[in-house]
């Protein structure tokens, strides 16, 4: 089943500030993935976080945890010795936060929102220009950037030819919406029938429970 992965640093920290901030955590995504390969289908680094989607491999349900640790506490490691800030409490606010994701359409839809992110933000005028990015990998890198990212769930496709003015192009506020809930409540993104198979599956009824605490019984 594909993830979408997010991370963020802790107290809205800045993560990446000069170019070599961002390659540093490349090198160490490029590390993880040789110590553990798990399939990375897209990613985006932006200054206080970043987004990955990520595909376990059959029978690797433990994949993305592993691989996730793996890459926090190298990443944190490095950076506080680079900066020399060890002791100084932690880098990122926790565990990381996912969902699972249909592979079909729904899929285009995440790995569009993920590439975009850097477009959204206004650091760049055209999504593909982001350096620090698989669509930047895809569109301008060579063989052994391109090596990174896996190829895409059959029941999913590939990146359609005109891919980058499909990313460029503006997401609905609705559906912005409903994906920024399904990174804040882990819930599965998909169609009616098969978010429902998963929040079985993956016992994740929690995620569909109305946000806020509920209301007190009056006194009679």
């Amino acid at each position: 089943m594909v993830y979408h992965v997010l991370n963020r640093a802790a107290g809205g920290q800045v993560l990446f500030e000069e170019p070599d901030d961002y390659a540093a955590f490349e090198r160490v995504l490029e590390e993880a993935h040789h110590h553990q390969p798990l399939r990375i289908l897209a990613y985006c680094i932006m200054p206080t976080h970043w987004h990955l989607v990520v595909w376990p491999r059959a029978g690797r349900d433990d994949q993305v945890s592993e691989f996730m640790r793996w890459l926090t506490v190298t990443h944190t490691q490095r950076w506080h010795a680079h900066f020399q800030t060890a002791g100084t409490g932690p880098l990122y606010q926790g565990r990381f936060k996912s969902f699972p994701v249909q592979s079909d359409e729904h899929l285009h839809t995440v790995v569009r929102y993920v590439e975009r992110n850097a477009r959204r933000a206004g650091l760049v005028r055209r999504a593909e220009d982001w350096r620090w990015g698989s669509l930047w990998r895809w569109v301008r890198g060579d063989a052994a950037s391109k090596a990174l990212l896996s190829e895409w769930p059959d029941t999913a496709g590939q990146r359609p030819r005109n891919w980058t003015a499909i990313v460029n192009r503006p997401q609905t506020a609705a559906e912005l919406e409903a994906l920024r809930l399904c990174v804040k409540r882990s819930r599965p993104w998909g169609d009616e029938r098969w978010v429902e198979r998963t929040i079985a599956r993956l016992d994740l009824e929690h995620t569909m429970r109305p946000v806020g605490r509920p209301r007190k019984r009056r006194k009679k």
